[in-house]
């Protein structure tokens, strides 16, 4: 997967514009904010997101899911996912497009921003767009992203229900980036 760098400009969503910005403006002079900038700020009106943990070794780091919306909840089908690994969570077959933005974040230490189409049960097609954002604990080690993701459907309402994991292909990728800095 090609992680392309661009400008901020590339993210649509409102809700994801402002949390881009709360990242940039809490980086400071490092390169990784702290979380603990994410916790003293109420982040519940940014959407649907979730919180990961990074865990494991450096060279095989897995990402372990901390909270996540009701909607996130819904559309991988699982009631509540806290505590188990995304690569637990996802489909094995969505892997390559899954889980490829989040090591991306870990590496570049930037936010990664992606677009896939879906489709819904009823054959809507559904742009499901991510937007991950790596935090550290002590400033210096990524240690935990926090995910913020749209679905949006230009057809009007659609059915969100295991949405991420019916589907009976690999979904459709339209955009992958890495945000460049703009410091």
């Amino acid at each position: 997967m090609d992680f392309k760098v661009t400008r901020p400009d590339v993210v649509r969503a409102i809700n994801q514009r402002w949390l881009l910005k709360f990242w940039q403006r809490h980086q400071g002079t490092g390169k990784i904010p702290r979380w603990q900038s994410a916790e003293a700020e109420n982040l519940t009106r940014a959407g649907c997101l979730s919180v990961l943990d990074v865990a494991g070794p450096t060279e095989a780091p897995r990402f372990q899911i901390r909270s996540h919306d009701e909607r996130i909840a819904r559309v991988y089908g699982s009631q509540d996912c806290r505590g188990r690994f995304l690569d637990e969570v996802i489909p094995a077959r969505n892997y390559p497009t899954g889980l490829a933005p989040y090591f991306q974040s870990l590496r570049s230490a930037r936010p990664v921003y992606t677009i896939h189409d879906v489709r819904d049960r009823n054959g809507l097609v559904i742009h499901f767009e991510r937007l991950l954002l790596p935090f550290s604990q002590g400033g210096d080690v990524i240690d935990r992203i926090l995910a913020s993701f749209e679905f949006i459907c230009e057809d009007g309402a659609f059915d969100d229900r295991e949405l991420m994991t019916t589907q009976s292909v690999p979904p459709t990728l339209r955009l992958s980036a890495t945000i460049e800095s703009l410091a």
